[in-house]
């Protein structure tokens, strides 16, 4: 038990001391983590041989993540997503395979070892890279949506990598059962270790059907049994077992998972798929994410403790060169096929840099091929090694996207769109500070929006805050469309630029005239504007602020809460409908002030506007006299 305190205390310090500073320094989260598992392994020697079992153990943090991934994606999106999935991601994967294979066919080593290492290294580290675009805020965006597509495609692939080790193995003799299934000499050496499975010994037809039966069994689960579990739960007025059930989801259908050989981060991600349309999808969110960052945490720490120092420093150059070398042709083919599929700039090089580490599941296939004898022991010391300086080097190259993505900025200020995959009865154009508090009343009062904008700096800071949002120009009809204006019940245009909104106006309503559009107006002359352009609804930017500051004046010059309340009402009634008759008068081009009939009708309104609040007041004043009578 000390033991286990001891080690606690030395993680967790670790991870507190070195953390706040890597993202004070900007360097961000996993690079501290990184450092940390440094500091108190190779550096400090705090650390023993816990560290492989603790990266076992904090894995579970990649399928935490993965899960959390899926409940922000409707099925709906996935579907969109499969051309990604299959080409971005197939393509990815094959040509990566092939040139790390060919690099090391050139340094001397067997096709079939050649192989076994160009699909270890060919898979890059999930948890690294989600979490980075997470934390940075690039997750929505063109580069950041094709790199989680990858990322998805390689957690799928392990699987029939898995398969094909052993046929690689250089005792490993296929034969054939009487019933079609595949035995290997090499099966009897893994026999009688009591491993939980359900498809051990069946043959190739059975696996495929318990296979797809489990995948079933998650997605009928997911639609038929969480609300009467969650109802239960709801009964118990324990907000503890809400956390609890949280956990048992993931890890139920991990166990499932494992039991007929898929990933378990596969199982979690379908699972979140399944629950993205459920009302529950928030409350999961909150009880998983503390677990999810917590265990990456210390997955990246463990990553960090367990590098062999001693190999290291015995050859740091060789080692060094390896590490470059993965990631030169992992980002050349990233780079090659970024470009086939059509991302550009600042997409295309977030795509490359983000992808071309090795990851964690480069960790499990060496050891597999080394149990198999696929790989020598030796070389496969030195690729593990080799993974863990390349994911090292992971949170750099994210440095460099950001001083790249810079340059690009200052050189050009357009941006690549991002591919809108949601649609909404409300789409709100624009996200400053106009915007965000009509999404934020919107949202809350339980009604979905499709936020667009084209500022970079404003989308990414509300996506900090977890507003989710699009980056794009809304005045391009195109993107209007993708985010479904033909089906929305209400357009808000709250940009913050006059003639901008008022040819968005104009464009919208001639497009779709049964739309119910909501402008942002500077001034009057921009109501006027607005009016004429076909807005159903005009709101001033300081008009009501303006109101309210009148109202707080006469609470504090002598009148009631209600006098002054209904004095600003009536204010702002007349107010609007002034509007609408001054802008019969008003001649576009011509300032107020040169226009005789619009000052004339304006003195009239306001003399009428006086006499209204006075009357008012009177009628008050009245009343209270006679109650007090």
């Amino acid at each position: 038990m000390e033991e286990f305190f001891y080690q606690a205390t030395v993680y967790l310090a670790a991870a507190v001391i070195a953390v706040p500073l890597a993202a004070r320094l900007g360097l961000g989260s996993v690079l501290g983590y990184l450092a940390a598992g440094i500091a108190i392994g190779p550096v400090l020697g705090l650390t023993g041989t816990e560290t492989e079992d603790l990266r076992h153990f904090a894995e579970f943090g990649v399928v935490m993540m993965l899960f959390l991934i899926g409940l922000e994606l409707e099925p709906r999106a996935l579907w969109a997503m499969r051309h990604k999935l299959l080409g971005l991601g197939g393509a990815q994967i094959s040509l990566s395979t092939f040139a790390l294979m060919g690099a090391a066919m050139a340094m001397g080593q067997p096709w079939h070892v050649s192989l076994a290492i160009g699909l270890a290294l060919s898979l890059s580290s999930t948890a690294i890279v989600l979490q980075t675009l997470s934390e940075k805020g690039l997750m929505r965006t063109g580069g950041g949506r094709s790199a989680f597509s990858v990322l998805l495609t390689q957690d799928i692939a392990v699987i029939p990598i898995l398969a094909l080790l052993p046929l690689l193995g250089s005792y490993a003799i296929p034969q054939f059962s009487s019933d079609g299934s595949i035995i290997l000499e090499s099966d009897s050496h893994g026999a009688g270790h009591g491993s939980l499975s359900l498809v051990d010994g069946l043959p190739g037809w059975a696996v495929t059907l318990v296979t797809l039966g489990a995948i079933a069994f998650i997605i009928l689960a997911g639609i038929y049994l969480t609300r009467p579990l969650f109802r239960f739960i709801h009964a118990s007025n324990l907000r503890e077992m809400y956390t609890a059930l949280a956990l048992m989801i993931v890890v139920g259908i991990s166990f499932l998972m494992t039991l007929v050989g898929l990933s378990p981060a596969l199982g979690a991600f379908l699972a979140g798929v399944v629950l993205a349309n459920s009302e529950f999808r928030h409350e999961l969110e909150s009880d998983l994410n503390p677990f999810k960052g917590l265990l990456l945490g210390l997955f990246f720490i463990t990553v960090g403790a367990g590098i062999n120092y001693r190999q290291l420093l015995a050859d740091p150059a060789d080692l060094i060169g390896l590490a470059a070398l993965v990631i030169f042709a992992k980002g050349a083919v990233l780079f090659a096929v970024g470009r086939a599929f059509g991302l550009r700039r600042r997409g295309l090089w977030l795509f490359t840099l983000s992808l071309a580490q090795a990851g964690e599941f480069g960790f499990v296939l060496l050891a597999f091929s080394r149990q198999l004898n696929v790989i020598p022991a030796a070389l496969s010391e030195k690729l593990l090694l080799v993974i863990a300086l390349s994911m090292l080097i992971t949170p750099l190259l994210f440095i460099l996207y950001d001083f790249l993505s810079k340059r690009m900025a200052d050189a050009r200020q357009e941006h690549e769109p991002d591919e809108i995959d949601e649609e909404g009865p409300v789409i709100i154009a624009g996200i400053g500070r106009f915007g965000q508090i009509v999404n934020r009343l919107v949202q809350a009062s339980g009604f979905k929006t499709v936020v667009l904008d084209h500022d970079m700096e404003a989308v990414q800071l509300m996506r900090r805050f977890g507003v989710k949002s699009f980056l794009g120009d809304p005045t391009r009809p195109e993107l209007l469309k993708a985010a479904g204006i033909a089906k929305a019940k209400v357009f808000v245009v709250a940009l913050d630029d006059p003639e901008g909104v008022v040819k968005m106006v104009s464009h919208v309503r001639r497009a779709y005239p049964d739309l119910h559009i909501i402008a942002r107006a500077k001034d009057r002359n921009h109501v006027y504007e607005l009016y004429q352009a076909g807005a159903n609804d005009i709101v001033r930017e300081l008009f009501d602020s303006s109101v309210r500051a009148g109202r707080y004046v006469l609470e504090n010059v002598g009148l009631t809460e209600y006098e002054a309340a209904q004095a600003a009402q009536t204010f702002y009634n007349h107010d609007r409908q002034n509007l609408r008759d001054l802008a019969e008068h008003w001649i576009p081009g011509t300032p107020a002030s040169q226009n005789p009939a619009y000052i004339e009708r304006a003195r009239e309104l306001e003399k009428a506007l006086e006499s209204a609040i006075f009357e008012m007041a009177e009628r008050k004043r009245k009343k209270s006299s006679e109650a007090a009578e």
